[in-house]
Formats: C-alpha cells, structure tokens, sequence
C-alpha cells in the first residue's frame, strides 16, 4: 500500500502556487487558509465547475472621450506580452479559463481627462458566468475610470490594470449587485515607474462577494493606495483580501479599508498582506482596517500580515480595529439636541467620510451618501 505524499502548504506568499490551469488546484473544502471564512455552498458552481458556460454580463458605455477606447477583442490580441495576472486561486483559473473574450479599455499616453470615464457591468442573471477586463493606462496619462457593477449573476472575474511610466489612475470599482447576486473578483494592479494608482473598492450589494486585489511594482517610484467601503446588511457576506507584492526599490503602498455590519448574520472579511521581498529596499507601507459593528449577530474578522524580507524600509506597519459605536460621541450630540437616530446616522457618515471623498466625481459621492442613508434608516426603524 502506497501512500500519496502532500506537499506542505507554502511558508510565505510568494511560494504560493500560481497557474493558469484550474485542475492544477486542489478542490476547495473550506479547511485553507485562505478560504476558511468564505461561506463555499452560496458560491455554487464558481467553486466546483472546471468550466463556466454562463452568458457574461452585459458591458455598457456612453460616449468616450478622446483617447480613450473599450472594446471587446480575444485574448490573444492582449497577451502577447504574457497576461499581467497569473491566477493564484482555483476560482481566478476558472475565470481566466473560461472567460469568451476581453473587455480591454485603453487609455492612451499624455491622456489627461476632467471627467470620469464610467464603465457599466450589468448582470442579467443565468448560469454562472466568467469575464476578464483589462486596463491599459498610457504613460503621463490622468485618468478616472468608474467600473459599476449592477444587476443579477453568479460570476468570476478577473481585472487586469496595468499603469504605464508616470500614469496616474484613480480606479473606483462598485458592486451595487442586486440581491441573490454572487460574485468571486481578482484585481490585479500592475504600477509602472513613478505611477501612481489609487484604487477606491465599494461593496454595498449582492449576497455574498469576495474580491482579491493584488499589486505588483515593475519600476522604482511606484505608489498604489488601495481603499476600501462595505456595508454589510443582514445575510450579507463581504470578503476583502489584498496582496501587496513589493519586489522593486522606493515603492510606496497605503491600504485603508472601512466597514460597517448591522443585520443577523451580516458578515465582512478583511486580511490585509503585504511582502516586502529582500530586493524591495526603501519600500514604505501601511495598512488599516476598521469595522463598526450596528447590532447583535454581525460579524467581522479583520487579519492584517506584514512579511519583510529586508530591514533597510523606510517604514511598514499595519493596525486593525473593530467596535460597536463610541458613547462619548453619541453622548456629545445628544446633549447638544440631536435626536439619537440623528446622531448615529452623523457618526457612521463621519466613519466613512474620509473614504467617500476619495471618490473624484461629486455625484457618485452623493449618491453612495445617500445608500449609507438608506442602510442608517432601515437599522433606525
């Protein structure tokens, strides 16, 4: 009788396999590490099919402004340099490998655009389904790019973003799912030398949604902020995950994320891990996470990890904090004639403000405003 040798899980992140074939990795059984909190019955066939025949969402656009272009084109006509992400999860395997197609978006070199170029993904329902999108930012090229996802679907996706030398992108992604929606998402940020990306990440719909954003440096002077906003209701389950992959000299990284739970069995995941490999010297980085719990029975686990390879950084830390509402605040407004309703709403608003005002397009800050509003006002009644 043989017995079949199992290969140790990886000591550090960046042993972890990679690979664009999902029969390369393992079945999910919700035992690892990295998927021990995720709730693996309501992904249905986004974790156990080895191909995904559903009908991809629908992807919608007004007019585009002057050097900016969106088409849909095969695989082949992006990769011919090599794809920007090698899937690490059995899920980002089975999107790649499924995916019908590109949704490429391109902006070209010395773009620089006063408004926002908006991005719509909606979801029509069906079979589950896989999408790959790509974004090409041209060198000193300044840009905002809005992706809003809306609608009804069982999808895995993968975006690729890639920020050519001196670019400066802001890239808000939204996931305003309907409810029933389910969605598996990997971001792959690749920063270009002395780009700067800033990456705002909203979670407010859908019934369970896990996104993994990962970044990596391919010159010196890069600098990505990643920021996050949930709003967990009862059943919800948000699931952040970041890798931060500092393999390059004096890069820069900030991750900042933010969320609030009310509900039964209202849910969020947060693990934060940055790697600073032995070459990275210089590197600066930090990383936050906040939640604030609104009733009994929500839940949120927040696990920030820190892997240096190297002592000469110029800084690198991480914090986590998770609480119901501070009484000395609510106590501060209510003595001052602010009904307690009021006066959580007020606290909550303040909670997420810094994060909203991240966002460079007033009415879509107005807007997500305005769902924190409703969220507040169902908690309220």
């Amino acid at each position: 009788m043989t017995t079949e040798a199992i290969a140790p899980p990886p000591s550090t992140k960046s042993q972890v396999l990679r690979s664009f074939d999902v029969a390369d990795f393992p079945a999910v059984n919700g035992l690892e590490e990295e998927w021990r909190f995720t709730p693996l019955k309501r992904l249905g066939d986004l974790v156990s099919a080895t191909k995904l025949t559903g009908v991809a969402p629908a992807v919608e656009h007004g007019e585009l402004p002057a050097g900016v272009t969106v088409s849909h084109v095969a695989a082949s006509d992006v990769d011919g340099a090599g794809p920007v992400l090698v899937p690490f999860d059995r899920i980002s395997a089975l999107a790649y490998g499924s995916a019908d197609g590109v949704t490429l978006v391109e902006v070209a070199p010395e773009t620089e655009l006063a408004e926002a170029v908006v991005i719509r993904v909606v979801g029509k329902g069906g079979d589950a389904a896989a999408a790959r999108t790509v974004v090409k930012v041209g060198a000193f090229a300044k840009v905002t790019v809005i992706l809003e996802q809306t609608g009804t679907a069982s999808l895995a996706d993968n975006i690729e973003v890639v920020t050519a030398d001196s670019a400066q992108l802001t890239f808000v992604t939204l996931a305003e799912w309907d409810a029933g929606a389910v969605q598996a998402q990997h971001i792959k940020l690749q920063v270009g030398k002395d780009s700067r990306v800033q990456h705002v990440q909203v979670a407010l719909g859908g019934d369970l949604v896990r996104q993994f954003t990962s970044v990596e440096y391919t010159g010196r002077g890069g600098d990505a902020e990643l920021w996050g906003l949930y709003f967990a209701d009862a059943g919800q389950h948000f699931e952040h995950r970041q890798l931060v992959d500092h393999s390059v000299p004096d890069c820069r990284s900030y991750v900042g994320y933010r969320g609030a739970l009310q509900g039964a069995s209202a849910k969020s995941v947060w693990v934060g891990d940055v790697l600073i490999r032995a070459t990275a010297t210089g590197t600066d980085t930090y990383e936050i996470n906040r939640n604030l719990i609104l009733t009994d029975g929500a839940i949120a686990h927040s696990v920030p990890n820190l892997e240096i390879e190297t002592g000469e950084v110029a800084g690198a830390g991480h914090a986590s904090a998770t609480g119901r509402f501070d009484d000395e605040q609510l106590f501060y407004l209510m003595a001052r004639g602010i009904p307690e309703g009021e006066a959580r709403k007020l606290v909550v608003r303040g909670f997420f403000a810094e994060l909203v005002n991240k966002i460079p397009v007033e009415e879509l800050r107005e807007r997500l405003g305005d769902a924190i509003e409703a969220r507040l006002a169902e908690y309220a009644s």
